[in-house]
């Protein structure tokens, strides 16, 4: 058998100027460096790049709460212990208890719009980014227009990269853990 190859965090000393810069502005903006970003620092384009998105992505559309409930239901459909576990800490910060974190990873929150929106990213994620004419119906009928169709696309897209890159790294969660 060959050997398997184990994906570290780095620190900042592994990773390039760029990626220490990048760092370096992180932990004065959050206090540390998140596992994640650390990770996805192996790569100084990459990292760039993705913060870029992720920032945008759903701007001018959604509320963070909005964007809060899309990352946990896509995250929750792709199985992602970390991404699971650092959104639920991003909700609560958007003022979500532990019970709406867990209701909008399994969309059967009570607020409709959120609920729409948490059905939609699951049914999104579970089925490549394909949905029946219905779920894109209810997600009209909430109020959204094609340009929030749009940017729903972008923050789908934005965790589902962290996602994949958990689900091919691992690396250790360093948010508090979730069921």
């Amino acid at each position: 058998m060959e050997t398997v190859t184990n994906i570290s965090v780095p620190t900042k000393d592994q990773v390039n100027a760029e990626s220490q810069a990048i760092f370096n502005q992180l932990e004065s903006q959050l206090g540390f460096v998140p596992n994640m970003y650390a990770t996805i620092g192996y790569s100084s384009d990459t990292l760039s790049n993705y913060l870029a998105f992720n920032g945008n992505a759903g701007k001018g559309t959604f509320s963070k709460r909005e964007v809060e409930a899309i990352k946990l239901a896509v995250s929750d459909a792709n199985e992602c212990a970390y991404c699971k576990a650092a959104h639920t800490a991003m909700a609560k910060m958007n003022g979500f208890s532990d019970e709406e974190a867990l209701k909008l990873r399994k969309a059967s929150i009570e607020d409709e719009k959120l609920n729409v929106l948490a059905t939609l990213a699951r049914e999104v994620s579970e089925n490549a980014g394909r949905v029946s004419e219905e779920s894109r119906q209810r997600f009209f009928d909430a109020g959204y227009d094609e340009k929030a169709l749009i940017d729903f696309v972008s923050v789908v897209i934005a965790v589902t990269f962290t996602n994949y890159v958990y689900g091919l790294t691992e690396i250790p969660v360093d948010f508090s853990k979730v069921g």
